[in-house]
């Protein structure tokens, strides 16, 4: 057999705990790659999700979630700084709106408390509004101060460009489509680019990875694809709404609908949770946006519904265990890193050491003396001082040409962000690197020059430029008689 890439160990998966236990990976003296199916890492659960670095109150103590959340919470901190990573550690509130709820509170402080979640207190009605003005019908909220917002793209793309600056491949594009044993061990990964020998496999697929793993022989875990809608609002509602993360008391499904911040100012509601058969369907509907509004009304009755921007739907891989699918497989040779929902994000760093932790075990591990965990600075040109603007215009012209005005994105940022390491190859890839097409046009404006902008730096004609996966072309050559 011919193969396109002989390696140690391949991750199968680039979203953020894919990418994450790339980066872990990296740090050890192995060849190392992620495969992803989509033409970008970040495309799936990783791109529609709330954003939330849950302090790790909610999940059951002892669970993989409570364990991975409260220490990836902790890691994030020392990442933020390591990565340039985009986090707001805004603290978190969960809002009781009756006198049963605000009994639910005490039940959450005392879970947490076993979690080891630091810094929880019940806080009152009036101490509640000074925080959050809007929140006209709380009575009571559990205060979280180690919560924040993350932003998640930025957080898998710089964990994939640190794996790769350690020596890591990323290869996109390319579906695992089976696998070879020897001795029972999978030594072989089939792909839509060829066959990779390898001696490990991790299983970091998403709300596929039931399908990964049944392709290995491991049937022991069921992923259902559980929809979530948000609706996004613009920059200027912040202050009709709120400027942290905002929970209701949680049900056994969910979380419950947020009223929640972003990193970059806007707000947004959602989501609700309902389950469903498809892996792709991702549509909004007319249903859940009146059912997230019910939801948000809750907490913030009167809600600046002209702001809306957006509406976007994301999928969360529920087990049917209830918890992360962490470690060895009964496949030898095989390591899932599934069914990871909430709160996967915070969790994801963490995800990464008992992964490997568990890799560990089974195979000689050696640290690198050189590992860099380290990413170049690099500061947006909308947070830069005059003078730093300036002297980034001086440095490069392209810094000078703004392309999207509703986020002040320049033609130098995007061109950088196809450039670099684990690079844009689609509108959606330079939107999620750089927030051009985020703003209150979504795209309207900037979105012919970014495609522009894509096809001169991939050497490609503009109608193929996708905005996000293959199929999705958004220009067409002109007929020609």
């Amino acid at each position: 057999m011919n193969f396109f890439k002989e390696t140690d160990i391949v991750v199968i998966g680039g979203g953020i705990v894919g990418t994450a236990i790339l980066r872990e990976l990296s740090k050890y003296s192995l060849r190392s790659l992620l495969v992803e199916k989509e033409p970008d890492v970040s495309t799936g659960t990783t791109k529609a999700n709330s954003a939330v670095c849950h302090a790790g109150f909610d999940a059951p103590t002892g669970s993989w979630k409570q364990k991975t959340n409260v220490r990836g919470n902790a890691l994030y901190h020392q990442l933020q700084e390591e990565l340039n990573l985009d986090i707001k550690w805004t603290g978190s509130l969960v809002v009781a709106t009756s006198e049963e709820e605000v009994q639910q509170l005490q039940v959450l402080l005392e879970r947490g408390k076993a979690n080891g979640v630091p810094g929880l207190q019940i806080i009152t009605k009036e101490e509640v509004l000074e925080k959050e003005p809007n929140l006209t019908t709380a009575l009571a909220a559990m205060w979280a101060p180690t919560a924040g917002v993350v932003w998640p793209f930025g957080c898998a793309v710089a964990f994939a460009q640190c794996a790769v600056q350690n020596g890591a491949e990323v290869i996109c594009d390319c579906a695992v489509t089976g696998f070879v044993k020897e001795n029972n061990a999978v030594t072989i990964v089939n792909t839509t680019k060829g066959a990779i020998r390898t001696k490990c496999v991790i299983n970091a697929a998403g709300i596929y990875a039931e399908e990964v793993a049944k392709l290995a022989g491991d049937d022991s875990f069921t992923i259902t694809p559980r929809k979530g809608e948000y609706i996004l609002f613009d920059k200027t509602a912040a202050s009709s709404l709120v400027y942290g993360v905002v929970f209701p008391c949680p049900t056994e499904k969910s979380k419950g609908i947020l009223v929640c911040t972003t990193t970059h100012g806007n707000t947004f509601i959602g989501p609700n949770a309902n389950e469903q058969f498809s892996k792709e369907d991702t549509s909004v509907t007319s249903a859940g946006m009146d059912e997230i509004i019910a939801g948000a009304r809750k907490l913030v009755p009167n809600l600046p519904m002209g702001a809306c921007i957006t509406e976007f739907a994301g999928l969360r891989a529920a087990s049917d265990t209830g918890d992360f699918i962490l470690g060895v497989s009964k496949v030898p040779g095989f390591f899932n890193a599934a069914g990871i929902q909430s709160p996967g994000i915070a969790a994801a760093p963490a995800i990464a050491e008992v992964v490997v932790e568990a890799i560990g075990k089974e195979m000689y591990l050696r640290k690198k003396d050189n590992w860099n965990g380290r990413l170049p600075k690099k500061t947006a040109f909308n947070r830069m001082t005059g003078a730093e603007k300036q002297k980034a215009i001086q440095d490069n012209s392209l810094y000078g040409r703004v392309i999207c005005r509703c986020e002040t994105v320049t033609e130098g940022e995007i061109v950088d962000a196809i450039r670099q390491p684990v690079g844009a190859r689609t509108v959606d890839g330079v939107k999620r690197r750089t927030r051009a097409g985020m703003g209150r046009c979504q795209g309207g404006f900037c979105g012919p020059r970014v495609t522009q902008i894509l096809a001169r730096e991939l050497g490609i004609p503009v109608e193929k430029v996708l905005k996000e996966r293959p199929g999705s072309e958004l220009y067409f050559k002109k007929f020609e008689e």
